[in-house]
């Protein structure tokens, strides 16, 4: 990549723009963004991936998300892979990473909010703050060595869960049910900025912490990870061809609302913010859909 910290903005004229932004931190990216001095050094290109400098300096209207859902083939995602996570769910650690699937139409911006469905909402909505990798070149059975130059960078997300779905037996039936309950639209935010490599390495040792309406829920470091990065990018690729733009998330540690006695549900309007050292924060309103009233609900 040409770019260590890769945002996409609208300038001053409303048009949409990419840029390497001109901080040196998640936290200065944000405080830079609400006193309006937000500056970014323009990219040219297609995407994220074949953008170029054009060493000119534009000044950031609005942030963006990073990546769209059109940008992102597939999403793998890491469970269990923080070792107080695992204490929490009362599961012994897994031999190898557990991984399950969310659609690409699960990406939403940094900002935006998070509308969850009717068949989501009653006492089972959940936070999973989580550190994201973004695949910058396609590969396949990678070894864990050379995991970083097929990395593009990392980003901050929160993996919105809907647990009912995931475990009740009722719903999900004798095997708890990743996908579909972590797979609605708009439930798993990603941003505010990629951050490359270059900067971070491996992104071990940085700090993680999840809020709620303001309240820690969260706090802990990539350092807890049973499976670090790289050895994450060499497993899922074995056998099976990542494609550039695909996102991993690397799993939540301990905190979700599920672990918590008695457990505490997302609520309609509450925000959540997820924030990880010199990447920055995701900060999403939980939005309950309400549907037209001739519709019936599962639940």
């Amino acid at each position: 990549m040409t770019w260590t910290r890769y945002i996409r903005f609208l300038d001053a004229r409303g048009q949409p723009r990419q840029g390497n932004a001109l901080v040196d931190s998640g936290d200065s990216l944000i405080e830079a963004l609400q006193a309006g001095t937000l500056a970014a050094e323009e990219l040219i290109g297609k995407d994220l991936f074949s953008a170029t400098r054009t060493g000119q300096v534009l000044r950031v209207h609005k942030l963006l998300g990073p990546l769209s859902a059109e940008d992102v083939p597939i999403i793998r995602a890491v469970g269990l892979n923080y070792v107080k996570h695992i204490q929490e769910t009362g599961r012994k650690p897994p031999p190898y990473p557990s991984i399950f699937i969310k659609p690409s139409r699960t990406v939403t911006g940094w900002d935006s909010d998070v509308s969850v469905p009717s068949i989501a909402q009653k006492d089972q909505l959940d936070y999973e703050g989580e550190l994201a990798i973004v695949i910058g070149k396609e590969g396949k059975d990678i070894p864990a060595v050379d995991a970083l130059d097929y990395i593009a960078g990392y980003a901050v997300a929160n993996d919105v869960s809907a647990r009912t779905w995931q475990r009740d037996p009722k719903f999900a039936g004798g095997v708890p049910q990743w996908c579909f309950s972590k797979g609605f639209d708009t439930f798993c935010p990603i941003g505010p900025m990629i951050v490359s490599p270059e900067v971070l390495g491996p992104a071990a040792n940085l700090g993680l912490q999840t809020r709620v309406n303001g309240e820690v829920r969260q706090d802990t470091s990539t350092g807890d990870l049973l499976f670090g990065v790289k050895e994450i990018v060499a497993f899922v690729s074995q056998g099976t061809t990542l494609e550039k733009g695909s996102v991993i998330l690397t799993g939540t540690p301990g905190g979700v609302g599920m672990g918590l006695s008695p457990p505490n549900w997302l609520r309609d309007g509450d925000v959540v913010e997820v924030s990880i050292e010199s990447i920055g924060t995701v900060r999403n309103k939980m939005v309950f859909a309400r549907e037209p009233g001739n519709r019936r609900t599962v639940l």
